[in-house]
């Protein structure tokens, strides 16, 4: 493998919890009742706002109504994540695996369905430009479709100007595996932020499963015999 590519939300950031938060209290005001645990798998990680929000309706949102209505669910995720800072950290072993890649040049990324409001959010939290050119992340820009749709992988594979084939991808999330697998990426490893072993071991195309990113098998990158960590 020559370059890596990251999902963010729940796979450099362990913020899945926050997000079930917001969606059970916004889903509650959209449609009386909140989204069961079942529905934000299938329904909401991976997805855009407009995606979400029409299944949460019922019916096609118009775009002042995803404007508004996602803007105002995004807010109050981002309040959730400034009020609990003891966890506003990158996921466990991220920044070594970061600072590793970079000391390297190994090509990487980020292809995540946050808008841009949220990943603006996570550069300044998180001061992701120390390690990635923000030229080159991938996000919800209102015209790539949500995940498992492959175009958001596609695109950062092309970003690192590098073959999809070529490219590790990780992901928490069922979509966002389906979503690289359908855009060729050629190795797939399952962060387990909130799922078990069990339920990413029976994804055929999933390559390793870790919990933190110090397990990552770096011999997985083509030149990892002139690597040093």
């Amino acid at each position: 493998m020559k370059g890596i590519i990251f999902d963010f939300n729940g796979t450099l950031f362990f913020d899945s919890n926050m997000h079930y938060e917001a969606w059970r209290i916004f889903s509650k005001e959209l449609r009386g009742y909140s989204f069961t645990d079942e529905e934000m798998r299938n329904f909401m990680f991976g997805r855009t706002n407009a995606d979400i929000i029409e299944y949460a309706i019922g019916r096609k949102p118009t775009p002042d109504m995803v404007n508004k209505l996602a803007k105002e669910k995004e807010e109050m995720y981002r309040k959730m994540c400034l009020k609990d800072k003891s966890n506003m950290i990158l996921s466990p072993g991220a920044e070594l695996f970061l600072d590793f890649l970079k000391k390297n040049n190994i090509p990487r990324t980020i292809a995540t369905m946050s808008e841009w409001d949220n990943v603006e959010f996570y550069i300044k939290e998180f001061n992701l430009q120390k390690w990635f050119n923000i030229d080159k992340i991938v996000y919800s820009n209102g015209k790539i479709p949500g995940k498992p749709n492959p175009e958001i992988y596609k695109i950062a594979a092309q970003n690192l100007e590098l073959n999809p084939k070529d490219c590790i991808v990780v992901e928490d999330a069922l979509s966002g595996i389906n979503a690289a697998h359908s855009a060729g990426i050629g190795r797939i490893i399952a962060i387990a932020s909130v799922e078990s072993d069990d339920f990413y071991s029976k994804i055929p195309y999933v390559s390793q499963i870790i919990h933190n990113f110090a397990e990552i098998d770096k011999s997985a990158f083509d030149n990892y015999t002139n690597l040093i960590y």
